[in-house]
């Protein structure tokens, strides 16, 4: 009986070592429930829930919130990555928090911003979020988004063009190219601003 003990408690940790072995074999640090399920070959989902558990207690994995989990915790992950996981859906970041970065508007952002298919204002660790709602035939219109430390973000004119569409008499610090702006509008199907290309004209 000894032996047998002894036996299956290497099994389970040579299992545990390559199940923690294939999340870090991603390259991702966060992992949703159906994505831990995946990985693990695990179907059951109160094998799965059990197997979370135990990794959890033995510090191999941190929650993040319910069914968000991190090989980190979750005080060292990027806010920007852990903010788009807890979306947990099609968003990019952009408006605000990518003009700011570019100098575009200069009062001070406490909130990182993205837009997605949902709007919500949420807090995680001590990180400020907002989630602004785009119509369907805008959010997915792919004009300006590419791939950023793992994360879609906007160009700074794709930003604008964003953020004019929720409020067109935002006020913008910085000078503005509107005639590749409003080429981008026309693009993305956004309603026009003419009125702001008409004040830059008379600035």
């Amino acid at each position: 009986m000894l032996l047998y003990n002894v036996h299956m408690s290497t099994l389970s940790k040579n299992v545990t070592a390559k199940r923690i072995a294939s999340l870090a074999a991603t390259g991702v640090t966060l992992f949703h429930t159906a994505d831990l399920a995946l990985l693990f070959g695990i179907r059951n989902p109160n094998t799965l829930r059990v197997t979370i558990s135990r990794y959890l207690r033995s510090g191999l994995l941190y929650r993040v919130h319910r069914g968000l989990y991190s090989l980190r915790t979750p005080q060292e992950i990027d806010p920007v990555t852990l903010g788009a996981a807890c979306l947990h859906r099609y968003c990019y970041l952009s408006t605000e928090t990518v003009l700011a970065s570019e100098g575009f508007i200069l009062q001070n952002i406490d909130a990182t911003t993205f837009v997605s298919g949902v709007s919500r204002r949420f807090t995680m660790s001590g990180h400020r979020y907002v989630s602004r709602r785009l119509k369907s035939e805008f959010l997915h219109h792919p004009a300006g988004i590419s791939m950023v430390n793992g994360v879609l973000t906007a160009s700074p004119l794709r930003a604008l063009a964003d953020l004019l569409s929720f409020d067109p008499h935002y006020h913008i610090d910085h000078p503005v190219p509107w005639d590749e702006l409003r080429t981008l509008q026309q693009t993305i199907g956004y309603p026009l601003t003419p009125n702001r290309y008409v004040d830059s004209a008379r600035a």
